[in-house]
């Protein structure tokens, strides 16, 4: 396999951006994985605190890790906002696909993700179901845009800069294409023990209750890198028994 750190111009940011990608050997073609990082974090991270590279090879499957800065993966509307969304959905996928031996079609394409992360994953997929066959969303920052949570000033900032129209709002985009035909796999999973865990659950019920088929499942943990360096691998062989190799 090769390690590659991807230096690229940005349209959506206008500016130049970074990322990790994995490649598996041979010619391909290859599906692809999007993993997205936390809030406290950047494109490094995943290749940093988990065994990663270790846990896709021999699996034919080309990872890519995109920076998505302090954004929860939205366009900014703000005159100097920075457009994220856009960014992975139209820099990070695009570049990938014209440079490397992809399937550049969606049901070869996944997303995954961690916290904040989680939460760019859970609504990148749902949002752009033509864009991803299957989603795995860890330790998710469910709530972002959908409701304030006390104690937590640091991301309401965030979620206050954004239209209050619902398009950013995990509950109104899973109402959307809970029925569609393209509607993406979706698994879900949170450590007993993370301060998220309750709202993963609402939102796991409020899945069922719309009809919104998806795995959920919990195990013993915190929102820590132990934990989600031994649960990205269950995503791993969700995803991978379920894109087109």
């Amino acid at each position: 396999m090769a390690l590659l750190k991807i230096h690229f111009p940005a349209a959506s940011l206008g500016k130049q951006a970074a990322m990790y990608a994995i490649l598996p050997p041979g010619k391909g073609p290859f599906p692809a994985l999007y993993l997205l990082h936390g809030l406290s974090d950047d494109y490094t991270i995943w290749q940093r605190r988990t065994s990663i590279e270790r846990y896709v090879e021999g699996k034919g499957l080309i990872v890519v890790m995109p920076d998505g800065a302090r954004s929860f993966y939205c366009n900014d509307p703000r005159p100097a906002g920075a457009a994220y969304e856009d960014h992975i959905i139209k820099d990070v996928i695009g570049f990938i696909d014209e440079t490397f031996h992809t399937i550049p079609r969606r049901d070869a394409r996944a997303i995954a993700g961690l916290s904040m992360g989680g939460y760019g994953t859970l609504m990148l997929a749902m949002k752009h179901p033509d864009m991803f066959s299957a989603a795995c969303a860890h330790s998710s920052a469910i709530n972002f845009s959908h409701s304030s949570d006390p104690g937590m000033e640091r991301i309401n900032i965030i979620a206050d800069t954004l239209p209050r129209d619902g398009r950013y709002d995990l509950y109104l985009l899973a109402q959307k294409v809970a029925k569609a035909r393209n509607r993406p796999a979706l698994r879900m999973d949170c450590g007993r023990s993370d301060g998220l865990l309750k709202e993963n659950r609402q939102f796991h019920a409020h899945l069922r209750k719309i009809g919104f088929k998806h795995e959920y499942r919990e195990y013993p943990g915190n929102h820590n890198w132990a934990y989600w360096d031994e649960h990205i691998r269950e995503s791993l062989e969700f995803i991978l028994a379920r894109v087109k190799k």
